[in-house]
C-alpha cells in the first residue's frame, strides 16, 4: 500500500549523509535527486524514503507522532542500523532491545529531528 514516505529537512547536505549510511546497511542507495531532494529505494521494491527541503520554503519540522520505521533483516541488523544513525548525526530514542513478544527495535531521530526505529518481527521469538 505505502509506495514511499517523504521527510522533511533543512540540511540536505547533512540528512544524505546520514540516509545514504543507512540505506548503504540496508542494501539501496539513492533512486532519485533532484535539486533539493533525495529519495532512497530500489525501484519495484520495498517502499522508499525520501529528504526534501518543504516546497512551501518554510522550514521543515517534525510530526508529533510520526515514526519511519526501517525493517531489518536481523537483530544485528537493528543494532548496527542504530549505531550508524548515532554515528551520523541521529539522536537515540531508546536503544536495541525487544519490545514486547517478538518485535525487536531501536529508535532514533535524524539530524533534522525526524524519528525512525530499526525492527524485527520474530514470529514470537523474544530471546
Amino acid at each position: 500500500m505505502i509506495g514511499y514516505v517523504t521527510l522533511g529537512t533543512n540540511d540536505l547536505e547533512r540528512g544524505a549523509r546520514f540516509y545514504d549510511a543507512l540505506a548503504n546497511e540496508l542494501g539501496t542507495g539513492r533512486m532519485m535527486e533532484w535539486p533539493g531532494a533525495i529519495a532512497w529505494g530500489t525501484p519495484g521494491g520495498s517502499p522508499g524514503i525520501g529528504l526534501t527541503k518543504p516546497f512551501d520554503g518554510n522550514a521543515a519540522s517534525v510530526g508529533n507522532g510520526v515514526m519511519v520505521a526501517l525493517e531489518a533483516k536481523d537483530r544485528d541488523q537493528v543494532r548496527r542500523l542504530h549505531a550508524i544513525a548515532l554515528e551520523n548525526g541521529g539522536i537515540c530514542e531508546g536503544p536495541p532491545g525487544p519490545r514486547g513478544e517478538g518485535f525487536y527495535a531501536a529508535y532514533f531521530r535524524d539530524p533534522d529531528g525526524n524519528k525512525l526505529n530499526a525492527f524485527l518481527m520474530e514470529g514470537g521469538a523474544t530471546a
